[in-house]
């Protein structure tokens, strides 16, 4: 695993060893164990969407490894004045020993680790959101102990989050049931994979049919960064997409997951989300643990 860009370019097994190594840095952190595989060393993270949780993750989990982090923003880097990405890359990697990057398109990511000589790591992109899903793999799997024969279930928009669950949750054994309303079904590569993955997948535009027997639920906003427009078009299409105290009776008694931040009353209720708090705030505490994993493998 030189780089991570994507679900898909992980391997069932490169996703067992990263979530392994995240359980036990976090018993370590929980024992007051600090090693530094990383001291001396530098993570440059751009930022062309904002993020609360993916910031101070990566910049805690840095030196909790041993290590330094550099922020970037738009208005902090030529990238925001029009450099070549390209040419960004060929530098940061002659300072930094890693580059995380939370962007819009996906083809950004990859043109980044194509010029770069060192680690590059999807913080996000339009595409796909690989630390999100292996941070919820974690906490699904802490919960249950496994996640082969799990059920997953996701409602809402086709997005970044869809995507990726998809190809995460397939490669790790487990049957994968999505509901999202017609016109916001997931990118033509994820069903295509789930297609010829040889796993129990369904795509569906009723989510009591997705939910039902569903192990664990997830959800997201309808309307991402960057769709501020749509918002009001969105909450028509997604009238009815609402995971709500009726849905979740249809489900094994379901773990409820969400990536943050939500919108209490659209894709989630006030009810479903506090009485899934605690599994909600163990997902995101998740993505520091899983993180570190992946700058530990890919960078020490």
């Amino acid at each position: 695993m030189k780089h991570l860009l994507k679900m898909m370019d992980l391997s069932g097994q490169d996703i067992e060893r990263i979530l392994n190594l995240a359980d036990a840095l976090k018993l370590e952190q929980r024992q007051g164990v600090m090693r530094h595989p990383l001291k001396g060393k530098t993570l440059a993270m751009i930022f062309e969407k904002n993020s609360t949780r993916t910031r101070v993750s990566f910049e805690v989990g840095m030196y909790q490894l041993g290590g330094h982090a550099i922020f970037l923003s738009n208005a902090d880097s030529q990238i925001g004045r029009g450099e070549p990405i390209q040419d960004t890359a060929r530098v940061l990697s002659r300072y930094c020993n890693g580059i995380m990057i939370r962007t819009y398109a996906q083809e950004t990511v990859d043109q980044l680790a194509e010029w770069s000589s060192v680690p590059v790591i999807n913080g996000l992109s339009d595409q796909s959101h690989p630390c999100q899903v292996l941070a919820d793999l974690m906490t699904v799997r802490e919960r249950f102990k496994k996640l082969s024969g799990l059920k997953l279930c996701y409602i809402g928009d086709g997005n970044n989050m869809a995507n990726a669950l998809i190809i995460g949750g397939l490669k790790c054994g487990m049957s994968v049931s999505v509901a999202c309303p017609e016109g916001y079904e997931p990118g033509a590569k994820s069903l295509e994979f789930a297609l010829h993955a040889g796993g129990d997948f369904t795509l569906t535009a009723d989510p009591k049919k997705a939910a039902e027997g569903a192990d664990v639920v997830f959800t997201d906003v309808w309307a991402s960064m960057g769709q501020e427009k749509e918002t009001a078009a969105r909450k028509k299409a997604f009238a009815g997409f609402c995971v709500n105290s009726e849905l979740m009776k249809v489900t094994n008694s379901a773990m409820v997951q969400h990536c943050l931040p939500a919108h209490h009353g659209e894709e989630i209720t006030e009810e479903v989300f506090e009485a899934h708090a605690t599994e909600i705030f163990d997902e995101a505490e998740n993505r520091l643990h899983a993180q570190k994993a992946v700058m530990e493998l890919l960078m020490a």
